[in-house]
């Protein structure tokens, strides 16, 4: 499918999707056309077109993330739990991501909340823990590297030559953390 069609199919969508999280249509905009690039130059990584929607909501899910990290404002993780439009029971990256995470070590997960999810600076977690920068800084390096590891367990998921994980997520059933 062209980056042309998905644009016709779900950019109305999509940007609805992204002024839910960002409340502003300018900004939505921006970060619609980020999105766009995005599924453009990662389109030919997607090897199941029957999960093109939700993987387009996720590129805008991580796109309205990178917005808030860059912009190193906090926003309620409670707004931004609503679902896509997807209503049939399947199992998604959320889902194996929110049995990693349930399973991290809380001294690896706070760090990584502080720093990734609430975009504070790795300095300003340092002192919010009590604890000295480089600790800080490893534990936050350890969860990432525990995350994606328990992606590849979880899923099979893969490291490519570049450091990236890429794969499909399985079948609940066939998924070792999530099933």
């Amino acid at each position: 499918m062209s980056t042309k069609k998905i644009w016709t199919a779900y950019s109305e969508d999509l940007q609805r999707f992204i002024i839910s999280k960002v409340k502003n249509t300018t900004i939505a905009d921006d970060i619609l056309q980020d999105t766009f690039i995005k599924i453009h130059t990662k389109l030919h990584t997607l090897k199941d077109i029957t999960k093109l929607k939700s993987w387009c909501f996720t590129v805008a899910r991580n796109s309205v993330l990178d917005y808030w990290k860059s912009t190193h404002q906090t926003f309620e993780i409670a707004n931004f739990e609503a679902e896509t439009e997807i209503t049939e029971n399947t199992h998604t990256e959320k889902d194996c991501l929110r049995s990693i995470l349930k399973n991290l070590p809380k001294k690896y997960r706070d760090p990584l909340f502080l720093s990734d999810i609430k975009g504070l600076k790795q300095q300003e977690v340092a002192k919010q823990l009590h604890q000295s920068l480089p600790t800080t800084k490893s534990q936050i390096q350890r969860a990432r590297k525990l995350i994606a590891q328990g992606f590849m367990d979880c899923c099979g998921f893969v490291m490519n030559k570049d450091g990236n994980l890429v794969g499909e997520i399985q079948e609940k059933e066939d998924c070792k953390v999530c099933g």
